[in-house]
């Protein structure tokens, strides 16, 4: 067998070239970019030393980081050996880290809101609850994200918070500084109150508290450059809804109802707001429609029929503005055992009804191009006179 010899040890470019290829796991990018290396040494035969700063030291992902770097390095030609050691950033390297991770930004701010931004930011909004707002939330995320959109979604919904369980996202958040590193689930990141109580603990805040927990989410988590942001807002036009016009502006509501005519009567005033809060609605999502029979295959309307084009033609009238139906999702138990699962249906069921019909709201809501139309430029006409 051939020995190393010194000639043969690979240089220190090389090394780092190498560890540019080490993604963060909570911020996704190089941990070279991120001043994560604090130094890398080489002996004579080959053996690399690598030591990492972590952001915090009780990061949950640090086994993660030490394997990804050690595979890394290892691949370098002329590497013999790779110990990996692990460091904690200092305050002011924390500090660093967060304006940097906010383009050079140090206070903090709604990123989404920025007259630059590209994100497309959809309102996901109800009347009632129960109409399955959260399923279809949950289910465009990773149907997007499936599509090789970067997706994030907001679990605005704080008193029935319910997207980490449905999502399958059982990771933590980590802070930095003042900044919250989501974690992610099917390539979609994810943050809610859910992940900050203990248990199944309820939440009880009155009105200017979940207006703060709903601007954190948005300013002081980092989203990184998102295609989709999506908020699953709670029922009904409370605080919460009011919240997300001032805070994102030029976030467009998507209504979901259910075909029950009770039902489309109420997500129809809850998609009116948008008239007061100057909001564009994207479309109606009718969920629930119809029962496939197992046996015959022909449509049951357990709900009636109709509610979403009810409430799309009302919303049209009130805002002046064409308002589509996005689509119909029948109902489908693998749709409910995804959710309890963890693994929506788009992915464990793709060519199911329900499935095949999310996938295909999805791809009208993810294949918008991202750009500046229909977005408030801060712009007031001057009168000549």
């Amino acid at each position: 067998m051939a020995t190393q010899t010194y000639d043969s040890a690979p240089t220190a470019e090389a090394v780092r070239t190498a560890l540019a290829t080490v993604n963060d796991p909570e911020i996704h990018r190089p941990i070279t970019d991120l001043g994560m290396v604090k130094s890398v040494d080489i002996a004579a035969g080959g053996a690399v030393k690598v030591v990492v700063y972590l952001t915090v030291s009780g990061c949950p992902l640090r086994d993660t980081i030490t394997r990804d770097v050690t595979d890394a390095v290892s691949a370098v030609p002329g590497v013999t050996a790779v110990q990996v050691e692990l460091d904690v950033m200092s305050d002011e390297q924390r500090r660093e880290l967060a304006t940097r991770l906010r383009g050079g930004q140090a206070e903090r701010e709604v990123p989404f809101a920025r007259p630059g931004s590209l994100t497309r930011v959809y309102a996901v909004a109800s009347g009632k609850g129960g109409v399955g707002k959260s399923s279809v939330t949950v289910n465009l995320a990773a149907a997007m994200a499936a599509d090789g959109l970067k997706v994030g979604v907001v679990d605005a919904d704080i008193y029935g918070h319910s997207v980490p369980r449905m999502l399958g996202a059982d990771g933590r958040p980590t802070q930095v500084e003042n900044m919250i590193m989501p974690p992610s689930a099917h390539g979609v990141k994810v943050i809610s109150i859910g992940m900050f109580t203990p248990g199944n603990a309820p939440v009880v805040w009155r009105g200017p508290m979940l207006h703060r927990a709903l601007q954190q989410f948005l300013a002081d988590v980092f989203w990184g450059d998102l295609d989709v942001l999506l908020l699953d807002l709670p029922p009904g036009t409370g605080d919460i809804a009011i919240s997300v016009a001032q805070l994102v502006p030029n976030a467009e509501i998507l209504v979901v109802t259910t075909p029950q005519q009770a039902a489309a009567e109420v997500a129809e005033r809850a998609g009116s707001i948008a008239v007061q809060t100057h909001q564009k609605i994207v479309g109606v999502l009718e969920n629930m429609s119809g029962l496939p029979c197992p046996h015959c295959g022909e449509m049951v309307d357990v709900f009636g029929s109709g509610g979403g084009q009810q409430v799309a033609e009302g919303l049209t009238r009130a805002t002046g503005a064409n308002v589509p139906v996005l689509g119909a999702i029948p109902i489908d138990v693998r749709l409910r055992e995804g959710g309890d699962n963890g693994l929506p249906v788009v992915l464990s069921d793709p060519e199911s009804p329900a499935g095949a019909a999310l996938r295909a709201v999805a791809g009208k809501l993810g294949g918008r191009s991202r750009g500046l139309a229909g977005m408030s430029l801060g712009i007031t006409p001057r009168n000549k006179f």
